[in-house]
């Protein structure tokens, strides 16, 4: 379903709806009810790379509450990230449909009904860009709903039937906040959660070796000429927000000076990034450059390949929080969004950012739908140049050049 399409429905049917539900009787703030629960549901439907900044979370809830199971509704499209990081079982995973209309009702009235007959009594709500899983919290039956709620700000409206408001602080790191929705089941203050932002996060699941060796003995077969050159990975696409994306000639400036350094350049993203990846092909000439757009059927095969490359260049979104759960390095480019709420979080990234007097401009405030007119000047401004004293810093283990608009992705 196109994402303007998705914006529109959510602006008004879900105003309405959440406006209607918002009548019905409801315990103010969540005073009195029980918060011993017999079965969590987390509500996560965005973008994968959330999921993997969810971890922390998910892992406090399975240490806090070990009698209690732990369920996820998410996008179809998203259920093989869960599975992949091991959070829940897959058979706790509700999915329904974000690529249709009548998939999504039709996903929603059989996931709904899957949630009630498991008598779900908490539901946390993580979603900041949409009403329609406020909706879903309400209609899921449980006695306790948590949720981002703007109390005082001038928020996006999602009803005020969360009986467990957490205040949403765009100056902390995303992956902390979503800490705060688990910690404010017991809570009752005002706001929820007052607490010191130290959390330890928990190193990334290891990947089977087995795995690696197969994909290595793929990779080598179909591109014999990778054999003794270290592998750069990039990543031109924009996903869902194509404003996210450096410019594709800066790419391709990239990846003809990391060849002629001696270095491949692997072009990933779904099927529909072959246009980026054939551009870059061209621009390079070389056999050095390969395409490897939908050579990954599956997250896990990709996740696989990151372990066999020295380097990912890539636009913010899933690819960067990805990589983290692997050893590889990753430079990670941000513009209308910022590294301090969606870094990723692991100590090897590193996270570049100029920002601009309008950025980031992709916010819980305007449902990441951003004033730009295209022109994203913040991305363009990152300079080739600057990307590249990273990269090859990165290739030789030396230490990464810094300055005021590059940081390590991992200091949140």
């Amino acid at each position: 379903m196109d994402i303007d399409l998705q914006r529109r429905i959510d602006r008004t049917a879900g105003t309405v709806l959440c406006g209607i539900l918002s009548l019905f009787p409801r315990k103010d703030r969540g005073r009195g009810l029980k918060s011993d629960p017999k079965g969590i549901l987390v509500i996560l439907l965005s973008e994968m790379g959330s999921l993997v900044l969810a971890r922390p979370m998910f892992t406090f809830l399975r240490e806090k509450y070990q009698e209690a199971p732990i369920y996820a509704m998410v996008f179809k499209r998203n259920a093989e990230c869960l599975e992949v990081l091991d959070l829940i079982p897959p058979e706790n995973i509700f999915t329904v449909d974000g690529d249709s209309f009548s998939g999504l009702i039709r996903d929603s009235i059989r996931a709904l009904r899957g949630i009630r007959i498991k008598e779900i009594d908490t539901v946390i709500d993580c979603e900041l860009f949409s009403r329609i899983s406020s909706i879903y919290s309400f209609l899921s039956g449980a006695e306790i709903r948590v949720g981002f709620h703007p109390h005082t700000q001038e928020g996006l409206y999602r009803g005020h039937f969360i009986n467990r408001p957490v205040l949403y602080n765009p100056y902390h790191h995303i992956s902390r906040q979503y800490l705060n929705l688990a910690k404010a089941i017991e809570l009752d203050h005002m706001p929820l959660v007052k607490r010191k932002m130290d959390d330890h996060i928990p190193p990334p699941p290891a990947l089977d070796r087995g795995s690696v060796e197969e994909m290595e003995k793929r990779l080598m077969g179909d591109f014999p000429q990778l054999e003794g050159k270290k592998l750069v990975l990039i990543y031109p696409g924009g996903g869902l927000l194509p404003i996210r994306a450096w410019p594709l000639g800066h790419f391709c400036a990239a990846a003809q000076d990391l060849i002629e350094k001696g270095y491949a350049a692997g072009i990933i993203g779904m099927k529909q990034d072959a246009g980026l990846a054939e551009a870059i092909l061209a621009a390079c000439r070389s056999e050095l450059a390969i395409d490897l757009t939908g050579y990954t059927r599956k997250l896990h095969e990709l996740i696989t390949l990151f372990h066999l490359a020295a380097l990912l260049i890539t636009n913010d979104g899933g690819p960067g929080h990805f990589a983290s759960l692997t050893p590889i390095p990753a430079i990670v480019l941000f513009g209308p969004e910022t590294p301090a709420l969606y870094g990723p979080l692991d100590d090897k990234s590193v996270a570049l950012h100029h920002p601009l007097s309008c950025s980031p401009c992709l916010t819980a405030y305007n449902h990441r739908n951003s004033p730009c007119d295209g022109n994203n000047l913040c991305l363009k401004s990152l300079s080739v140049e600057k990307v590249l004293d990273r990269a090859y810093a990165l290739l030789k283990g030396g230490p990464v050049p810094g300055d005021e608009h590059g940081q390590p992705a991992g200091k949140v």
